[in-house]
């Protein structure tokens, strides 16, 4: 029995799992009980749990890390002050008209939202609430409906910015460095979150794409599936279109933009996207906006020219033009700062940060405790024997790299139906990646596709969590196996994304050896 000691060990965390105790407890609690359980048998060196303390350090003082909690944030105050309600309504009307087309647009928000939000729970409800009501009068088959509300809403695990690549980023980059190590390379290379946020565009743009196509084909061979809206609603004007569109592109733009574009850090950037988002809801909310709009285009304005223009106003040679332009970006970010100020009033006023700070801080502590956890448990694992078995394991399979990287799929999108994506990410795959790089695959596009096999753990019955989020925002009428049937035609579609990512490596590794 020693000698599974590992294996029983992986197995007794499922099973506390799906008993339903607390994840992160689950996971340091199976930990010790088979650390001391393999110290007493004499097949683990107890000492190997002295590293708990380095490897809480090096949580903490991950910068990579750092950008999650602002990531959410920005995400949190853009739900909380229902930016993504006008959007729906805006782009329900604007293709309301088509056979599918308020599918059509739900996807389209969905692909917006998650890449100015990046949080797959609050986009599900948002769009539940919202758009699958009106999607239900206007004659959609519930299940038709449910299946694109819930994938729609998972876009935001696979577009970045999004807490699941950053988490991968880390562990992928960890993996590699490991690797490089047993190959003997001692001046070893880092992977950046930015090179996983350009790696993702393409195939994220390329599975809304799969969406969009099974809609409109859907819509024309069942059109009793998916009827146009009603005559009566009226279509937008342009610039509505573009008040409820424009928005949340600019943010997209100013976050993805300055990680790939080399200006910012991914934290840094992050911290932008938070303080733009809380512009965008103060502009909605406040009693003042004009001023919180001057005060952003300042800022967008003070961001164009530093970058185009810097300035070292500490430098004693300035000449005169460098010294007026130092002084015009002082009053570009007082400007900037006044804007700020009143979308912060108007915010505390409607109880939005109080609420988005109550959301982050929750969802943090649950991403950083079960990362803390993990690190534990993958101590005992390595102590039981656990990491030479799964080299094993994969270096035997038939079909040599290829064969490896297909079991691991398979085991990553089973272990999806029960686990959730931060456990499988921070527990699996630091096992499984090392020896996948070692064998000749490309650590980004491996990356990819472990990213788009999570989003499916979203979707996949019966602990997916889009199909939770859907369920507590549904109407009533909708079932929980209508839920379960609309999904399934996706899941094909997210199985048939990862074929294209990996027949087709270029979609994922193009644009990062592109920028980078």
């Amino acid at each position: 029995m020693s000698q599974y000691l590992d294996l029983i060990m992986f197995a007794g965390l499922i099973g506390a799992i799906l008993l339903g105790f607390p994840v992160s407890f689950s996971i340091a609690g199976v930990a010790i009980i088979f650390g001391y359980l393999g110290w007493a048998m004499g097949v683990m060196d107890i000492t190997l749990l002295g590293a708990t303390g380095q490897r809480v350090f090096g949580l903490l003082s991950n910068t990579v890390l750092i950008a999650i909690p602002l990531f959410v944030l920005m995400g949190a105050v853009l739900e909380k002050s229902r930016i993504a309600e006008e959007l729906l309504d805006t782009m329900g009307r604007l293709f309301g008209q088509l056979r599918g087309g308020l599918g059509i647009s739900v996807v389209l928000v969905g692909a917006l939202l998650a890449a100015s939000t990046g949080i797959v729970g609050a986009t599900v409800v948002a769009m539940g609430m919202i758009a699958l009501p009106t999607m239900l009068r206007a004659g959609y088959d519930p299940r038709v409906a449910s299946g694109i509300v819930c994938t729609a809403g998972t876009l935001g695990q696979i577009i970045p910015p999004s807490t699941l690549l950053i988490i991968l980023a880390d562990v992928m980059s960890n993996s590699y460095q490991q690797a490089q190590y047993e190959q003997g390379k001692f001046a070893v290379e880092a992977l950046s979150v930015g090179q996983f946020f350009a790696a993702a565009i393409m195939p994220g743009l390329v599975l809304v794409l799969l969406y969009l196509i099974y809609i409109l084909i859907r819509g024309a061979l069942r059109p009793q599936d998916m009827p146009p809206a009603s005559l009566d609603t009226p279509r937008p004007e342009r610039a509505e279109v573009l008040a409820a569109v424009v928005p949340p592109v600019l943010l997209i733009i100013a976050v993805l933009g300055a990680i790939l574009g080399g200006v910012a850090t991914p934290t840094e950037a992050a911290s932008v996207g938070a303080i733009g988002a809380l512009l965008m809801a103060g502009r909605r909310i406040s009693r003042r906006p004009k001023i919180i709009l001057f005060g952003a285009a300042a800022l967008v304005l003070l961001g164009v020219l530093a970058g185009a223009f810097p300035i070292r106003l500490q430098r004693s040679d300035l000449g005169f033009l460098s010294q007026a332009a130092g002084g015009f970006y002082v009053i570009l970010t007082i400007v900037g700062a006044i804007g700020i100020v009143y979308a912060l009033r108007a915010a505390f006023r409607e109880k939005i940060i109080h609420a988005a700070v109550t959301s982050t801080l929750t969802m943090t502590a649950m991403i950083f405790a079960t990362i803390l956890a993990a690190g534990m448990f993958s101590l005992v694992f390595i102590g039981l024997g656990g990491e030479e078995r799964v080299a094993e394991i994969l270096t035997g399979m038939p079909g040599g790299p290829t064969g490896a990287l297909l079991f691991c799929m398979a085991l990553v999108f089973v272990l999806g139906f029960f686990l959730d994506f931060v456990e499988i990410s921070v527990i699996v795959l630091p096992l499984i990646a090392p020896t996948l790089i070692l064998m000749g695959h490309d650590p980004i596009w491996l990356g990819v596709l472990l990213a788009i096999n999570l989003q499916t753990s979203f979707l996949t019955p019966p602990f997916g969590f889009s199909l939770f989020y859907l369920r507590g925002a549904a109407p009533k009428e909708i079932s929980t196996g209508q839920i379960y049937a609309g999904v399934m035609p996706f899941i094909g579609l997210q199985i048939l994304g990862m074929a294209l990512v990996f027949f087709l490596p270029q979609v994922s590794t193009w644009l990062p050896r592109a920028l980078f």
